[in-house]
């Protein structure tokens, strides 16, 4: 038998051959020889644990240092972002060690603390500011009406005394306080609704827009004028333009009458032109582009956007020269902006201006032009019985002067609970109604006699922006909108309209 080569050396320089083949030795000699064998296998089994080890331990060994290494380039990339925030250089991030990280860590919560508490402060300074716009907000409506109310019997009692006949002299002192008291109205009108501008509570409606009448609409208002300043004004319409389109003719009329009264008022003796193209029709909406051109002094090349800002006009001698607050093209501006458009301007220093812009509106479906209720020339309302609700005397005084002046037989409420009472005990052909007023305002006094009478006209009389009171006229049962200050034309047309016309219609 072959025993493990240590063994068989020792055997043969130890052991007499003669016990070798004993029994009892063999055995022995076998034990000893499995003994070394299992030794050396121990010992290699070891030695390659040992090794796998080892190499296991080299692995994580360079692993934690790769992450240790990540680790410390993390906090110097770290404490290199933080302090390059810190413009006071107050951080203290200078130390280096095991409490490193625990500082940043440390520092980090601190600025946490103080982001909430910035957090806090702001949220109390918006509820702030909101409550300081609401405030404003209702100071400005309250102001509005407070303004308007005077200048309505300023206008109105301007157009009563121009229906009479004075001498020259007393004429132009009509005139020039007609003018003044319409240039303060204007004023007005520009601050209140750049106001609403800056508060975000411009809201558009969709209408029925008779383009070619708005236009003409237009350029009456501005014809008198114009024809004071020697200057031609035409209107030219693109054939292809749909008669009727949907959008917001209020605002429309604004811009284009900020625009035209803008070319009216810096031209002499010269023409202004306003002008509709078709840039482009779909099936769903009709894109028009409107010019405005005029002959006049013209806006230097470094002024044209200078003068869209807040009050600001080219140069300092226009306010002077010309009149107005700087406020029309700022807010026709915005108005553009917020209805998805731009204006632009192209003009040279005495070689005029020209304003232009394009809207997309919606299609109408009306395709025919409808019938128009027309006005009598003579500015009769014979026969007419009106109740005038209104509180303020000399708004009553206005208004009632008018109205007899066309002949119609007028009473007068006071608030709206006394409207509500005569309603019921006579019979009118028409109800104008003021909004504001003591006791009962004119919404409520208005949905009272809707429960008993649904079929008179109800008109409602305010100073407010058509706008913001849209809606709420209408829920209440009215049916049309007056502006005060009262322009005789809106005032007779608007009880025509409601009454004879629709009479014979």
């Amino acid at each position: 038998m072959a025993y493990h080569p240590v063994l068989e050396k020792q055997i043969k320089k130890l052991l007499p051959e003669s016990l070798v083949e004993e029994k009892l030795i063999k055995v022995f000699l076998e034990a000893v020889s499995n003994s070394y064998g299992n030794f050396e296998k121990d010992k290699r089994l070891a030695e390659h644990a040992f090794a796998i080890s080892e190499k296991e331990y080299q692995e994580v060994t360079r692993h934690l240092q790769y992450e240790n290494d990540i680790k410390n380039q993390s906090i110097r990339k770290l404490k290199e972002a933080i302090i390059s925030l810190d413009s006071n250089g107050s951080i203290g991030l200078d130390e280096t060690g095991e409490d490193e990280l625990i500082n940043i860590i440390f520092y980090l919560e601190k600025q946490i603390e103080r982001t909430k508490e910035l957090e806090t402060a702001l949220i109390h300074a918006k509820e702030d500011a909101e409550k300081s716009a609401k405030i404003k907000s209702e100071f400005l409506s309250v102001m509005s009406h407070e303004i308007r109310t005077p200048l309505n019997s300023i206008i109105g009692n301007i157009h009563l005394l121009q229906q009479k006949h004075f001498n020259p002299a007393e004429a132009e002192i009509l005139k020039i306080l007609h003018i003044s008291s319409t240039s303060l109205l204007y004023l007005v009108n520009d601050i209140l609704d750049f106001s609403k501008i800056e508060q975000g509570k411009i809201l558009f409606s969709e209408k029925d827009i008779d383009v070619r009448q708005q236009l003409n609409n237009i350029k009456l208002a501005n014809r008198a004028a114009a024809q004071e300043k020697g200057n031609e004004l035409e209107v030219i319409i693109d054939d292809n333009i749909p008669s009727f389109v949907k959008g917001d003719v209020v605002r429309l009329n604004q811009i284009l009458n900020n625009l035209v009264s803008n070319a009216v008022k810096f031209t002499q003796n010269g023409k202004i032109n306003i002008e509709l193209k078709l840039k482009q029709a779909t099936t769903e909406l009709v894109y028009v582009e409107f010019i405005v051109l005029d002959t006049g002094v013209g806006i230097p090349a470094d002024k044209h956007q200078l003068i869209f800002e807040n009050f600001t006009q080219a140069n300092s001698d226009i306010t002077r020269q010309f009149g107005g607050s700087g406020l029309g093209l700022t807010i026709t501006s915005r108005l553009l902006l917020l209805m998805g458009s731009e204006i632009h301007v192209e003009s040279e220093i005495n070689k005029g201006a020209k304003f232009f812009f394009t809207l997309a509106f919606k299609r109408s479906e009306k395709k025919e032009k409808e019938e128009i209720l027309h006005v009598s020339t003579k500015r009769d309302l014979l026969g007419i019985e009106v109740l005038l609700v209104e509180d303020v005397e000399f708004n009553v005084f206005v208004a009632k002067s008018m109205l007899q002046n066309w002949n119609a037989k007028i009473d007068v409420a006071e608030n709206g609970l006394i409207a509500i009472d005569k309603a019921k005990s006579k019979i009118y052909d028409i109800i104008l109604m003021d909004l504001q007023m003591p006791v009962m305002d004119g919404y409520n006094s208005s949905m009272a006699i809707r429960l008993f009478n649904k079929e008179i006209p109800i008109i409602a009389l305010t100073a407010a922006s058509f706008n913001d009171i849209e809606d709420k006229i209408f829920e209440a049962g009215m049916v049309e909108y007056i502006s005060k200050p009262f322009n005789p034309n809106d005032l007779f047309n608007t009880v025509y309209n409601h009454t004879i016309a629709k009479a014979t219609n």
